[in-house]
């Protein structure tokens, strides 16, 4: 193996620098070419990659985002897409690649090494934290940082006037981002895609219950797969017409900012280690690269793609047992 490429795809997450820097640098070392390729997928059809140097990557450790950029890519999905993208590989004599993304990036990158024999290592970047063969993903930790850092400015002006606020945060199918911040915020109630059980209706019973006992001000975290805030807030606001209710969708600025600590290390350690596995492995090489208990630890594609990650029980009910609510009613 003497060329291999790197790429970034799906949503953006902050480390996605670190790590495109960590593969670069550790390419350069094994004596490798490390040609960085465009807006993921949709760059690599369209042939839009280019040499990299370790001084193109000097200055990335701490900046958020993806020198690469990154795009969902609709032709991958498709046979004749995936074929272009081998062809591009080969006609640039790349003969790896890795692969910094989530579970769709990878099941593109899954179908290339299946269809085409192109090694792969991929690289956990998904702020959702849903992705087996790691403790936690890049970007995951950041967000979550960034999510608590709002709600303690948001819970100042909810005390202040007596309010309940509802927090959206990204999570369609995985509650991981709700369930820390809640934890780290001190929130009331954690409405999670995992918990069908305790909805919006359920949410506005215990907030009763809370009212009741003397609280004033709350907050409730919401991940989007649960109920969207608007909705979330109209529920509570009907179930408590004396109630000020308010709602805070924070979105896309979960995907941005300056990478964590906890963040830049786990970019570089799987960045670093990816080239490894391309160039131990070889061509038998389709692994995704993770940190279970502080090791790094590789697992099959096979093995990651298409599998949810199960949240912790135990963080859950961490979440109710902090809230400092006594016994609510269930009825």
């Amino acid at each position: 193996m003497k060329r291999i490429g790197v790429l970034c795809s799906g949503g953006d997450a902050p480390g996605m620098n670190p790590n495109v820097r960590a593969v670069v640098r550790a390419g350069i070392e094994a004596g490798l070419e490390v040609w960085g390729i465009e807006r993921g997928y949709s760059g690599l059809i369209k042939g839009a990659l280019a040499p990299l140097g370790s001084h193109d990557v000097s200055g990335l450790i701490n900046r958020g985002g993806t020198i690469l950029r990154t795009a969902r890519c609709a032709e991958f999905m498709h046979a004749e897409g995936r074929a272009q993208a081998a062809a591009t590989l080969r006609a640039r004599g790349i003969d790896g690649l890795v692969v910094c993304g989530g579970d769709g990036s990878f099941t593109g990158a899954q179908l290339i090494y299946r269809e085409h024999g192109i090694p792969i290592a991929g690289t956990p970047g998904t702020i959702d934290d849903d992705l087996c063969g790691t403790d936690h993903t890049i970007g995951f930790h950041t967000a979550v940082t960034t999510a608590v850092e709002a709600c303690d400015k948001i819970r100042d002006t909810a005390d202040d006037h007596d309010r309940i606020f509802v927090v959206e945060v990204m999570g369609r199918r995985c509650g991981a981002i709700a369930l820390e911040t809640a934890l780290a915020a001190g929130a009331e109630v954690v409405l999670l895609p995992e918990r069908p059980g305790l909805g919006p209706r359920e949410c506005a019973q215990r907030l009763r219950h809370a009212r009741e006992q003397g609280k004033t001000s709350m907050l409730v975290i919401v991940a989007e797969g649960a109920g969207k805030g608007e909705a979330v807030t109209k529920v509570i606001a009907d179930a408590l017409p004396d109630a000020e209710v308010r709602c805070s969708v924070l979105g896309y600025m979960l995907r941005g900012g300056v990478p964590t600590v906890n963040d830049r290390i786990l970019a570089t350690v799987t960045g670093v280690d990816a080239v490894h596995a391309l160039l131990e492995r070889g061509a038998g090489c389709c692994h995704h690269i993770g940190v279970i208990a502080n090791r790094v630890v590789r697992t099959p594609l096979s093995e990651v793609v298409g599998r949810p990650k199960i949240i912790e029980a135990d963080l859950v009910a961490l979440v109710d047992v902090t809230a400092g609510l006594r016994p609510w009613q269930s009825g």
